[in-house]
């Protein structure tokens, strides 16, 4: 999409609400910048990284439709250490809700990353638990259903996307069901506590930093999520399971992540998390750790610190040390 189109059509659409009568659209985005320095133990190089910066526009529309809402959400990511283009495409999708719960169309987070919560620590930053887990995938062509709070504690939602003639399990021929890879979830808030359970079947695994097992690029992953905050201390946890799929395909990989968050008091903020990704074909094995430290300069400006380390131990072994410094605008 040329630029100069899409910064028209979000302007226009953030000007929306004076004039309409429904409760969107809202322009939306968070700039997430750090200077840092990564170390492989033999280049040490610095970095003005972007940080998954995003620009968006969602909101609600009027059906005509007593209860019955219409939902849409149009977010892009920005480049904004060398301003390279054209915007990328994050969570795009229209739906409806109502009291039977929500339905939505497109290209958005599947269930089985949204099931991780607020579990890590260092999202969208070096430590992102995307390093050493398969899963936190955005799905193409996808139908989704939520149901509402069920009994005020537990959601299912369910995601299907229709193969569309590609082959997307391994096999042989390719696929043109509705429902040729499916992701789910059930999760369960009550209070303080937070539970969750994400499934995803013939999921894309290509590119996942995983115990470097698979010789395929699909997947089937079993995620399992918990996070108790008491007061100021915040502790989660993740356990996952990811089995390849496709001929002749037999490796599994085993991930667990823990992670805690301290806050000393409303403007400072301790965290921590440790990870580590096993194969059972190849010993290859990940591990991640993360120390860092925010201090909110206000409602939507923080500044932060971090120090993260990758090491990977197989046939090539590898480390990587990161020490960052940045900033996080949100508006």
């Amino acid at each position: 999409m040329n630029k100069k189109l899409l910064a028209l059509a979000i302007g226009a659409a953030a000007a929306m609400p004076f004039v309409a009568e429904a409760a969107g659209p809202t322009l939306y985005g968070k700039v997430n910048v750090t200077v840092e320095s990564r170390d492989d133990g033999t280049t040490d190089v610095w970095h003005v990284e972007s940080n998954d910066s995003r620009l968006g526009v969602k909101g609600d529309a009027e059906t005509g439709v007593t209860g019955l809402t219409g939902i849409y959400q149009a977010e892009f990511s920005m480049n904004v250490d060398d301003g390279a283009g054209p915007f990328g495409q994050r969570n795009i999708f229209a739906g409806l809700k109502g009291s039977f719960g929500q339905v939505q169309f497109g290209y958005f987070d599947t269930p089985v990353k949204t099931a991780q919560g607020k579990v890590d620590q260092f999202n969208d930053l070096s430590g992102d638990i995307k390093n050493i887990m398969p899963g936190e995938n955005r799905g193409s062509n996808m139908i989704q259903y939520s149901t509402p709070k069920l009994a005020d504690l537990v959601t299912v939602t369910v995601a299907a996307m229709p193969g569309e003639n590609a082959n997307v399990d391994g096999e042989a021929g390719n696929e043109t069901d509705i429902a040729d890879m499916i992701s789910a979830s059930v999760v369960l808030q009550s209070g303080d506590f937070y539970a969750a359970l994400g499934l995803d079947q013939n999921a894309s695994i290509s590119g996942s930093a995983d115990a470097d097992d698979f010789t395929t690029d699909r997947g089937d992953i079993v995620r399992l999520v918990a996070m108790y905050t008491l007061d100021a201390l915040e502790l989660g946890a993740i356990f996952q399971t990811t089995e390849e799929v496709g001929t002749g395909a037999d490796a599994e990989d085993t991930a667990m992540l823990a992670s805690v968050g301290y806050k000393l008091s409303e403007e400072w903020k301790l965290k921590a998390q440790y990870g580590v990704a096993e194969g059972d074909t190849n010993d290859a094995e990940k591990t991640l750790l993360g120390l860092g430290a925010d201090y909110k300069l206000g409602k939507s400006t923080k500044l932060f610190g971090l120090l993260t380390k990758l090491e990977e131990d197989n046939a090539t072994d590898t480390e990587l040390t990161t020490i960052a410094l940045g900033l996080e605008q949100n508006f």
